[in-house]
């Protein structure tokens, strides 16, 4: 039985032509020191195509998605 790596399933997901997305980190504390701009740029998710090794290594942790 394979078995899903619940950190990486916490924290990416997978659109629907199989990209997988995900939010940055950097918006957790220390916020005045950082631009609106920067902030802003934040709040978007960004994603890994399909054929990265990153993305080959996270989809063998998500079997299912």
């Amino acid at each position: 039985m394979l078995k899903t790596r619940k950190g990486v399933a916490k924290r990416f997901k997978f659109t629907k032509n199989k990209k997988l997305k995900y939010y940055g980190g950097d918006k957790g504390h220390l916020l005045t020191g950082k631009s609106p701009k920067r902030l802003r740029k934040l709040r978007r998710g960004k994603t890994i195509g399909k054929r990265g090794q990153s993305a080959k290594y996270l989809k063998h942790l998500l079997p299912y998605g």
